[in-house]
């Protein structure tokens, strides 16, 4: 392969999937993140992309939504791969059109469970609480037009003691998206793109 694959990570938060992800394809030889991209200017991924001289997109729910200022900047880039880590906004029809079956998300929990709008972050780990689940974990998830509706590509799963906080479900976790995450997105580039 000559030609590098080329990433794009959305996210809104503090960044931690995505510094996982810039750390695994770091020196990797044939994947690449080119550009992070935010609705939020205080985002973890600003100080990302500064720090590793990446394309930066800072844009407004109403620029995702009601404009093609995002697409034409991924398409710009010449990106392969979008990956949303943290990214709480619904990707527009533009987007999914653009890149079918090339959008991967990842969610905190074994969808379909604890999945659909306004299931993020601590809102889900308080949901598996709620239920008392004896298990929680995370998906990784081809994106389409309806919230973690898309082909789940890997799940794993962890244990829930009735014990547990919200906050230590979501600890336990963040651990099985880190560890996950980058090896997943490499598996489908090389399956997708060889």
């Amino acid at each position: 392969m000559n030609k590098k694959i080329k990433l794009a990570v959305f996210a809104s938060g503090g960044g931690s999937n995505a510094m996982a992800i810039q750390r695994y394809f770091q020196q990797h030889e044939s994947i690449e993140v080119v550009a992070y991209l935010t609705n939020r200017p205080d985002s973890g991924v600003v100080k990302l992309a500064e720090a590793h001289h990446k394309a930066l997109l800072i844009f407004t729910s109403k620029e995702l939504n009601h404009t093609n200022k995002v697409l034409d900047f991924v398409q710009y880039h010449a990106i392969d791969l979008i990956i949303l880590a943290g990214f709480l906004l619904k990707i527009p029809e533009n987007l999914i059109v653009s890149f079918p079956d090339r959008i991967i998300n990842i969610h905190p929990a074994l969808l379909p469970k604890y999945g659909g709008k306004g299931m993020y972050g601590h809102f889900v780990h308080e949901a598996v609480k709620a239920a008392g689940d004896a298990e929680s974990g995370m998906t990784i998830h081809l994106v389409n037009e309806h919230y973690d509706e898309g082909a789940i590509l890997f799940q794993e799963k962890c244990m829930v003691h009735p014990e547990d906080t919200a906050a230590e479900i979501a600890a336990k976790v963040l651990i099985l998206e880190h560890k996950n995450f980058a090896p997943i997105i490499e598996a489908y580039c090389f399956h997708k793109f060889t």
